[in-house]
């Protein structure tokens, strides 16, 4: 019989690309996948408090109420909805967001209080105030922290610029934790804890995945499913706009693979540790040095399986502020897809639970 794994969701930040992640949980869940432990930077501190604070038969119906709630609803003009026609669409879109904000979440400011000569100046352009009544209105933060899978969020410290962690293990989460995690200046104001203020986890890495490795315990299995908003992968660009989604993608997906490479060599190490360790005299075997090596990375099998929003034909650089009702919805789709795909794919369905080491699975999107 197949060890039972301990199943954690991991959310990259990436702003409106978050829909991407609620499809896909609308698809593991229908799927009846569940999940012991939830962590999030960003948007997906966001869907991670939406997942953990309400009890499952309520977790896609919060998604969807925020997810509407904050996209706006454009007229699809029909001679123009041909691909580039679509991408001028979602590109105005964009330029609407930075000028009037999504509703629900964020909204500018008036000018007189950005203003940096004014009497008091406000250390954002945007107020998220209209965030922080959506978030007291669709998370049960009691049931969030009493009963909900294990939450991880992650934010930056402004003053040492260091990164930090809220865990429901250690800390009860409340409003304050997810707004400092998708807290990313210039456009959001810094949110103050405890005498401290937070900016976005993503200005130091935008995916927890370290975070979830590093804290794995004990040696049950561990399943990872990665949900990344940013494709490392891509071509050349042909535009500026195009060098500026392409530097975006870079950027904010760099940490996945760094921590999937690290993990890959801590695992070879510990194995080549273990090998040593057999072959030395008994005496030599508690060596202080060699138990360091044999404790590298964790002591469990790990299976991570990544999930990668790939970059649509219509999307532009403003692709992470484009909040228009059919781009969330195409995400969503695309999110939906990329699951169902993975747990049909052969490799999943015959994968052995409880292999040593680590498995990476990237199956979601064929050819890509």
């Amino acid at each position: 019989m197949a060890p039972k794994e301990l199943n954690a969701l991991v959310l990259q930040g990436g702003g409106a690309l978050g829909a991407y992640q609620a499809g896909a949980f609308s698809a593991l869940d229908k799927a009846r996948f569940s999940f012991d432990w939830v962590a999030g930077i960003s948007i997906g501190a966001i869907n991670a408090a939406l997942i953990c604070g309400n009890s499952q038969k309520d977790r896609i119906p919060a998604l969807e109420a925020f997810w509407n709630r904050i996209t706006t609803t454009r007229p699809a003009l029909a001679p123009f909805w041909t691909l580039a026609g679509r991408h001028a669409v979602s590109e105005m879109a964009a330029a609407e967001v930075m000028m009037a904000g999504a509703p629900g979440f964020f909204r500018p400011r008036f000018p007189s209080t950005v203003w940096p000569l004014g009497p008091k100046p406000a250390l954002s352009i945007y107020d998220t105030s209209p965030l922080e009544a959506t978030l007291i209105e669709l998370v049960d933060f009691d049931l969030l922290n009493d009963h909900g899978p294990r939450l991880s969020i992650g934010a930056t410290d402004v003053e040492t610029g260091n990164f930090t962690y809220f865990d429901s293990r250690t800390t009860r989460i409340d409003v304050r934790h997810i707004m400092a995690s998708g807290a990313l200046p210039p456009g959001f104001p810094p949110v103050e804890i405890d005498g401290r203020y937070y900016w976005d986890g993503g200005l130091v890495s935008n995916t927890p995945l370290q975070y979830v490795m590093e804290q794995a315990e004990g040696d049950q299995p561990l399943c990872v499913l990665q949900i990344d908003l940013f494709n490392a992968r891509g071509t050349v660009p042909t535009d500026v706009l195009d060098v500026q989604q392409r530097e975006k993608d870079i950027r904010y997906s760099s940490r996945t693979r760094l921590t999937t490479d690290r993990y890959r060599e801590l695992h070879a190490l510990r194995v080549a540790a273990d090998r040593l360790a057999a072959k030395l005299p008994e005496d030599l075997r508690d060596d202080e040095d060699l138990a360091l090596l044999r404790a590298a990375g964790p002591s469990c099998p790990v299976t991570l399986v990544h999930l990668i929003h790939r970059k649509e034909g219509f999307e532009g650089s403003g692709k992470d502020y484009e909040f228009s009702r059919q781009s969330m919805s195409d995400h969503w789709a695309a999110g939906q897809k990329d699951v169902t795909r993975t747990l049909t794919h052969p490799s999943w369905t015959s994968r052995v639970v409880g292999t040593d080491g680590l498995q990476v699975f990237d199956l979601g999107t064929q050819g890509k």
